[in-house]
């Protein structure tokens, strides 16, 4: 139990995606326009993490390691697919504000990454774990980014209109310059606290 509460927290806080890893750059600068744009790419990638490390893990033995690479790309790939299909299903306004950069999950670094570091070298139940752990630190950093330009952008969250119509929102948050002002000044704040907390021990 203590190795999953283990790939759990690293997932969320020692090897986050965006703050610490600095990876996937291209959705989270371009779909975190709003809050519920960020949550739905967190959780579809989620999805594909923890289905692909899930079945990586378990074929780790019978994937040749010279074509290892392609055969996680194929996985990822049905994992993808099946996702887009229930997306246009069941939540089509998400799946078309999403747009490509669904299909581009198939690509993403981060899960690649976690085929070929953790699931294909470690049992499945593990694996499941530090899918679900990276997860959800990329669904909560997409989440946070993502509500923090729509209130900026917009004076809403969530669509929820927070800021008084008084004020004048600054639409470049959620415009292209937005995303990398936003994230910039995030990671300055949380790499300062990190230089903050090694200078206190």
């Amino acid at each position: 139990m203590g190795v999953l509460i283990e790939r759990l927290k690293n997932g969320i806080f020692t090897e986050n995606t965006i703050f610490v890893q600095v990876l996937a750059m291209c959705p989270t600068l371009a779909v975190t326009s709003s809050a519920i744009n960020g949550i739905g790419m967190g959780l579809a990638s989620t999805v594909v993490l923890m289905g692909a490390n899930f079945v990586i893990s378990i074929l780790r033995n019978v994937i040749p390691d010279k074509i290892r690479i392609p055969g996680f790309i194929v996985v990822i790939a049905g994992f993808v697919t099946l996702l887009q299909f229930m997306l246009q299903g069941f939540v089509p306004a998400l799946n078309k504000s999403l747009g490509i950069f669904i299909p581009l999950i198939v690509v993403n670094c981060v899960i690649l990454g976690r085929a070929e570091a953790y699931a294909s070298k470690n049992k499945p139940i593990p694996a499941i774990f530090d899918g679900l752990g990276i997860g959800i630190g990329f669904t909560l950093s997409l989440t946070i980014i993502g509500m923090v330009r729509e209130l900026l952008g917009t004076g809403k969250a969530f669509g929820i209109q927070i800021m008084p119509e008084a004020v004048d929102p600054a639409l470049v948050f959620v415009l292209a310059p937005g995303a990398f002002i936003t994230l910039g000044i995030m990671m300055a704040l949380l790499n300062q606290r990190k230089i903050s907390k090694k200078k206190a021990k």
